[in-house]
């Protein structure tokens, strides 16, 4: 058998592949984003960047209905947005197998929050999954077709930050070619209206019960027994971690987290002196252990609900010696910054030096909340900006110096129908589609603006400031956001508006266009204003007192030029002489 090191998001899709899906439709989300990336590279799988994640499930749905495998990826708060339809496929069940997966993503490295991904698993009523490394992850997720089509239901694969995106030896297998299950019309099963979504709710509980009782007996929960004086019950990362802090302690390693091995739990409990569980995140595994009646000698207590574990951290909770780390104290704080040449960054030089009001949204330009450009005041969600602006100018009663801002992708993701309802409830405020032609903050994935699809062949694009006007937005500006002067004019004349407007900035990403390389240089014509700094350019640094553009770093984009009051800023000498 052929070996290879992958990614864990690799193995994911690896095993798609191998377990013969035929449909994937997701939403790019970190950590997510990569195993739709690599299912894409497969000819054998129709692969789709979905608008959203709600569209992204409902489309593997009917691909199940349609009678083959199917997979829709996304970040834990992408589940909150297709829970919708994932909620009542938990009461319909499948035709050909489906599986959702979804990255956690503990620590906050990517995401507005910790949320929890094992209640949507608990309150949907379905199986779910978790693996603690790369192999795993391309076993489990075959594991998980099997149980989806064995028990007619769909089943919740969970990973994290850590799983998905370390490395590990995989072993490859062959692509597993399964037929089409032909399609039977069957309105009982898939029309959910309430009386049929009744009966569903009881054929679904009972799939849950048989689950729970051969959840004992299935190979992916497992004992391994050594001393007995400590017994741990894990899952998912937290297992990698407890095998390096405690090398001799028994562990029950649950590859299934719902429901949880009842009977497998007992037992083991029987078998060890003490018990612990230790699982990141909320207390959902110690909650349920203790309502089983089982005796536990530590969970929670021992630990933190927030952030990421560590063997270090589970050596402290139990008093031993702490391994050695890397010093990292010498190490420089940077905080994070909008890229060199970055769009986003003329606009909120605009916005912060209007003194703006900026209801933020998710994206790269939420670090304009940052200094220096201090220019965003709240992100909540999503496509939230938009209608947090609506919101906030019926609070107000005004929306003047009052701006929505969004990138293009969130904008098809969720702040389309934000605009409808601005437009519909006759909001006079303004919104900022920041259009770089790229889901930037994901890793560069298209979107339906690109002209491009999932596999990177022509599709069609869909023209923001042409929709804008069909909604029915009478007053839509489109302006390249480096150009200072015509943002300024825009941002002044539509925010005094008195009808709802958009303000397009249309600039591609620094990182997908050919940059002009040509750096500039601060000449002796500075007053030291440090006017330039205020825009935040990570090329643009103090040296000796003064402003210095540290020339390998610069792009060449010439918005220090743009600021700069006294002209003290130009091409370097060589360039600057042609």
């Amino acid at each position: 058998m052929k070996k290879k090191i992958m990614l864990g998001n690799e193995a994911f899709a690896r095993g798609a592949y191998e377990a013969g899906v035929r449909v994937v439709s997701s939403y790019p989300g970190t950590p997510s984003t990569e195993v739709t990336e690599e299912a894409a590279k497969f000819d054998e799988i129709c692969v789709e960047w979905a608008p959203n994640e709600k569209t992204g499930v409902e489309t593997a749905m009917g691909a199940s209905v349609g009678g083959v495998r199917s997979l829709s990826c996304m970040k834990h708060v992408g589940l909150n947005v297709a829970a919708d339809p994932f909620f009542t496929a938990a009461y319909t069940g499948v035709t050909g197998g489906m599986v959702i997966l979804v990255a956690d993503d503990n620590g906050c490295h990517s995401s507005q929050n910790e949320q929890d991904s094992r209640y949507y698993g608990r309150a949907a009523g379905v199986p779910v999954l978790e693996p603690s490394d790369a192999q795993e992850c391309k076993d489990y997720i075959m594991k998980a077709y099997e149980i989806s089509e064995k028990y007619d239901t769909v089943v919740l694969l969970r990973s994290n930050t850590r799983v998905s995106h370390s490395r590990g030896v995989v072993t490859l297998g062959e692509r597993i070619e399964k037929d089409r299950i032909p399609y039977v019309k069957n309105v009982e099963k898939y029309v959910a209206m309430p009386a049929m979504a009744k009966k569903l709710h009881v054929a679904q509980e009972k799939r849950m019960k048989q689950i729970s009782a051969d959840a004992d007996m299935m190979d992916i929960n497992r004992v391994e027994m050594k001393d007995g004086s400590i017994g741990i019950i894990t899952s998912g990362i937290c297992y990698q971690y407890v095998k390096d802090a405690l090398p001799d302690a028994s562990i029950l390693k649950m590859g299934m987290i719902n429901p949880l091995p009842k009977g497998m739990i007992r037992d083991f409990a029987s078998r060890v002196d003490k018990l612990y569980v230790i699982e990141e995140g909320d207390p959902v595994f110690e909650e349920q252990i203790r309502a089983m009646g089982v005796e536990l000698a530590g969970g929670k207590d021992m630990f933190t609900i927030q952030g990421e574990y560590s063997a270090n951290m589970i050596r402290k909770a139990f008093g031993l010696p702490l391994a050695e780390t890397a010093e990292t104290d010498s190490a420089p704080g940077r905080p994070p910054l909008l890229c060199a040449g970055c769009p986003h960054r003329g606009t909120f030089y605009v916005l912060s030096k209007l003194k703006t009001t900026v209801l933020g949204d998710i994206g790269c330009y939420t670090l304009a909340a940052l200094p220096p450009t201090a220019a965003m005041d709240t992100c909540l969600c999503m496509g939230g900006s938009i209608t947090m602006a609506h919101g906030f100018e019926k609070a107000v009663g005004t929306a003047k110096n009052t701006v929505a801002v969004l990138g293009d992708s969130t904008f098809f993701h969720s702040g389309i129908t934000g605009l409808i309802n601005m437009n519909y409830n006759g909001s006079k405020g303004t919104v900022m589609v920041l259009d770089n032609r790229i889901t930037g903050m994901t890793g560069h994935q298209d979107n339906p603006s690109t002209g491009r699809n999932a596999k990177g062949e022509p599709a069609p694009a869909v023209d923001i400031a042409a929709l804008c006007r069909a909604i029915g937005v009478k007053h839509v500006v489109e302006v390249d956001p480096f150009d200072l002067r015509a943002m300024e004019k825009a941002v002044k004349e539509e925010t005094e508006r008195d009808e709802l407007s958009v303000i397009i900035a249309k600039r591609p990403c620094a990182l997908i266009v050919k940059q002009p390389n040509i750096p500039y240089e601060v000449t002796d014509k500075c007053k030291n204003c440090k006017q330039c700094m205020k825009i935040g350019c990570p090329a643009i640094e103090e040296k000796d007192g003064r402003p210095f553009i540290v020339p390998e770093r610069c792009v060449g984009c010439g918005l220090c030029e743009s600021v700069c009051p006294f002209d003290a800023i130009r091409m370097t000498g060589k360039e600057a002489s042609k």
